[in-house]
C-alpha cells in the first residue's frame, strides 16, 4: 500500500480511538467523578 493510505488509516484510527475514549469518559462509569462547573459557580 502507498504511504499516504497508511497515514490516513493511522490518523483515522487515532481519531476514532480518542472519540470512543471521550464518550466512555463522559457517559461511562468514570463520569461519576465529573462535576458540572456551571452548577458549582452559580451566582
Amino acid at each position: 500500500m502507498e504511504p499516504a493510505i497508511i497515514l490516513i488509516i493511522c490518523i483515522a484510527v487515532v481519531v476514532i480511538a480518542l472519540t470512543g475514549f471521550s464518550i466512555y469518559t463522559a457517559f461511562g462509569p468514570p463520569s461519576v467523578e465529573l462535576t458540572d462547573q456551571f452548577e458549582e459557580h452559580e451566582d
